[in-house]
């Protein structure tokens, strides 16, 4: 006996002779911002992702001060930076209202899923013609190491600093020369990626500016390499979790002060202070200054031929291996947690080069308990 199929069953079966599977609405599934990125195709996918800014150029994501509600920009990290690693998003005018962000400036860390077009957007990966858009409820949770802390888990005191040392001192060394092309990518600004940020400047200057002129930049030691006398050997004198381009002339002034409130404006360093005996950056960054001192102090313990690095209280440590102000340091890292900016550079320095963390930037509770 036969039956008339209904068209929709009339077109499954054709298709199915054909041989095209046919998958229900329902089951579709999102895919990661890498994917998308990687699949500029034309074709239609649902993408899920964190709010990280609004495109205003190929190379350009704003953070704040949003222009309008016409385009956000997408990553799989909250947390990133780089803008090669972000889809941007083409916000069709029935969703600027909810997802524009203009209009709705918290949505900046929130995770999202919107549908569209696999398409250039700005002559960048991005999609367009979205037909929906869903979530922001939820925040991203940082980086996750898995089990990387799982030596340090209960412990405290002189036991946490033990643990921590052994577990962040298994990582890749660079040479010094390697060092340059790292902070091109560890440093690069957000907002241009031709660029890096110099540490105590705060200055966004091309990456190809690295060099020994003036107004160039060079690699500051935040532990200055004095104090303990390592150079630039492979080692404390090549870590990057400790070094950051900075301006040549800037570089000169902070010299191999020790870190202290206080003394008079430093040339070419809005916000940075300076006397015969300390140095003070910019308020931005006091805490990030503060999080490399605690991490080099815990890496470098005398066991790997140099010399074992220490915080005090002085600020006449010259060229011993010690650094303070400790009571000041803490201090700054207490009213500059980790930002966003921060938390990439260590999550870049972990999966593409040194292969180890900062821990005070994933645990600044850590602090306390080592340097009560």
């Amino acid at each position: 006996m036969s039956r008339l199929l209904r068209p929709a069953l009339l077109v499954t079966a054709v298709l199915a002779l054909l041989g095209f599977g046919i998958t229900p609405a329902g089951a579709a599934t999102s895919i990661t911002v890498a994917t998308a990125i990687g699949r500029q195709d034309g074709s239609t996918a649902s993408v899920t992702g964190y709010v990280v800014g609004q495109p205003t150029a190929t190379s350009t994501v704003v953070r704040s001060n949003f222009p309008n509600d016409y385009a956000l920009a997408l990553a799989d990290s909250a947390s990133q930076a780089s803008t090669s690693s972000m889809l941007y998003v083409q916000i069709p005018t029935a969703f600027r209202a909810s997802y524009g962000l203009q209009s709705n400036p918290s949505l900046l860390g929130k995770q999202i899923t919107v549908t569209g077009t696999l398409a250039a957007y700005f002559s960048h990966p991005g999609l367009k013609n979205a037909t929906a858009f869903t979530g922001g409820g939820g925040t991203d949770p940082g980086p996750d190491p898995g089990d990387y802390y799982a030596g340090a888990a209960g412990k405290t005191g002189a036991a946490l600093k033990s643990a921590l040392h052994t577990i962040i001192s298994s990582q890749t060394k660079l040479t010094y020369d390697q060092v340059w092309d790292a902070l091109k990518v560890t440093d690069q600004d957000p907002n241009n990626s031709s660029n890096v940020i110099e540490i105590y400047s705060g200055r966004s200057i091309s990456k190809t500016l690295n060099g020994s002129d003036a107004d160039d930049w060079n690699r500051e030691h935040v532990w200055a390499k004095s104090h303990g006398d390592f150079g630039t050997a492979t080692g404390p004198g090549t870590d990057i979790h400790h070094l950051r381009p900075e301006d040549v002339t800037v570089n000169s002034a902070r010299g191999n002060l020790d870190f202290d409130n206080g003394g008079t404006s430093v040339a070419q360093c809005s916000g940075c202070t300076a006397d015969s005996d300390s140095f003070a950056p910019r308020a931005a960054v006091r805490g990030d200054v503060a999080r490399m001192i605690f991490y080099m102090a815990v890496r470098y313990e005398g066991d790997d031929g140099f010399a074992n690095l220490e915080l005090n209280d002085s600020v006449s440590n010259g060229t011993a291996p010690y650094i303070g102000k400790v009571s000041v340091l803490k201090a700054w890292a207490a009213a500059d947690p980790p930002d966003a900016f921060e938390k990439n550079r260590n999550e870049v320095i972990y999966s593409q080069f040194q292969h180890n963390r900062n821990p005070f930037i994933d645990h600044p509770e850590w602090v306390a308990s080592i340097w009560p």
